[in-house]
């Protein structure tokens, strides 16, 4: 477990400082620009450049050592930062400013394309848990995957925060460009047994190439596994909508401090859960540990804004946070189970492309919708007149609604996944894989390379 848990603390730092940078970036740009566009825009850009590259990604992965694709993924993160620094110190006078100007957006992409280069650890990460962790125990090792993450998202809001605030983003791009080197110098010193066999010269090596179409009949090749992507791409669907509207509604509630404030201690449901996930595991099936959290996370998103409280909001919010991970730690222990080990990058890199490409798709059609027709309905429009008396009018009540719909909807689509013929097939598919390979690594299918 040695190598595990250094890989995992190497990954911890690596994330707080891309996402350091990420948040930082949206934080400064606002700032400069006092542009709501512009700062849409960066989200909206961050999710279709994550979607894109997934596929890519995952071949990078799976083509190469995953320690050697993780140190790639440092070198080309702090190739990108460093020259995002130095459009910084040229910046021509109030370049920054024009939320519409090439050398804003040329520093933008410049910074996104360092973050996004923090992807392949993401997707290099599940395949290490296959290769070090013994398949008794991945569903715990996930869990602490998930951990990691929400100490991530913890201090990244907060560090973020006062990095812009007392040093700018020059304080950030000199803090990340040491933090990435720090980085890939200790996992240069990590020793990791990674079991690669040597290539044998009569035996005709796999092309380095994309091949999402040798992906495809992969994930094809277990049943239910479409369905279960297509699964977590719908909860992002549904999931872009709380992306899209809920700081809106906590800061329609509280003060800005505050609700800041509130997302750093919910953070710590991050954590907890991790925890939790590292000492119980998901039980005997993952799957339905999945589905089961999903119910509760939707059931309780269709209520946690149905009057206008803050507690309730933060109530519902820790939930939220909670059972988060299970979900992530549930699919990813599914998939390590059922896909060969050495398409397992690429596997994960189309679930990325394919789950994330949902979210961007909502927070851009919600706006409009919620600004236009929702808010309207509930302020002095026939839900007013229907529903007002009890469930409040106004604009806050208008994006409440949506909150209960999204929640509503996800839960029926839960309860038709629960009882389809997908979901006993791949439960099913898992549990061939463990009876036929029990501490094995984890394929249940042959590949077709």
């Amino acid at each position: 477990m040695k190598p595990f848990h250094q890989i995992l603390a190497n990954n911890l730092v690596a994330n707080v400082t891309n996402f350091t940078v990420w948040f930082a970036i949206t934080f400064w740009v606002f700032l400069e620009t006092k542009s709501v566009f512009a700062t849409g825009m960066i989200a909206g850009f961050y999710l279709v450049f994550t979607a894109g590259f997934g596929f890519w990604f995952g071949s990078i992965v799976d083509h190469n050592a995953k320690k050697h694709a993780m140190l790639a993924s440092s070198v080309a993160s702090a190739l990108f930062y460093l020259l995002a620094l130095g459009m910084l110190l040229a910046e021509p006078e109030g370049a920054f400013r024009d939320p519409y100007g090439w050398y804003l957006w040329g520093f933008v992409l410049l910074v996104m394309l360092g973050v996004i280069a923090g992807n392949i650890r993401s997707i290099a990460l599940p395949t290490l848990v296959t290769i070090l962790i013994s398949e008794d125990a991945r569903d715990k090792a996930n869990g602490l995957v998930g951990m990691v993450t929400g100490i991530g998202f913890l201090t990244t809001s907060v560090i973020s925060g006062f990095l812009v605030a007392y040093a700018g983003m020059f304080g950030v791009m000199v803090l990340a460009l040491v933090a990435t080197g720090l980085v890939f110098l200790h996992l240069s010193l990590v020793q990791i047994d990674e079991g690669r066999v040597a290539p044998n010269p009569d035996v005709p090596a796999e092309p380095k190439r994309v091949d999402i179409a040798g992906t495809i009949k992969v994930v094809a090749a277990v049943p239910g596994l479409f369905a279960l992507i297509f699964f977590a791409c719908f909860n992002n669907f549904l999931g872009g909508i709380f992306m899209a509207l809920l700081d809106a509604y906590g800061l329609s509630l509280v003060p800005v401090e505050v609700w800041g404030l509130t997302f750093g201690v919910l953070s710590i449901a991050f954590i907890l859960s991790g925890i939790i996930i590292s000492r119980t595991g998901l039980g005997k099936n993952p799957l339905r540990t999945l589905l089961m959290v999903n119910a509760i996370t939707w059931a309780v998103c269709s209520v946690f804004t149905i009057q206008s409280s803050f507690w309730l909001l933060a109530a519902g919010c820790f939930v939220w946070m909670l059972l988060g991970p299970y979900a992530e730690a549930a699919e990813h222990t599914t998939l390590q189970k059922v896909v060969p080990l050495e398409r397992q990058g690429r596997v994960f890199g189309f679930a990325q492309s394919v789950e994330q490409s949902a979210s961007p798709l909502t927070a851009f059609l919600i706006g409009p919708l919620t600004q236009f027709v929702v808010i309207p309905f509930m302020t002095d429009g026939a839900g007013a007149e229907a529903i007002g008396g009890w469930f409040g009018t106004g604009p806050e009540r208008g994006m409440a609604l949506v909150f209960t719909i999204a929640g509503l909807v996800g839960l029926l689509v839960t309860i038709i996944a629960f009882n389809s013929r997908y979901y006993r097939d791949l439960s099913a598919a898992y549990s061939r894989g463990k009876d036929d390979d029990g501490e094995g690594g984890g394929a249940t299918v042959a590949s077709p390379a």
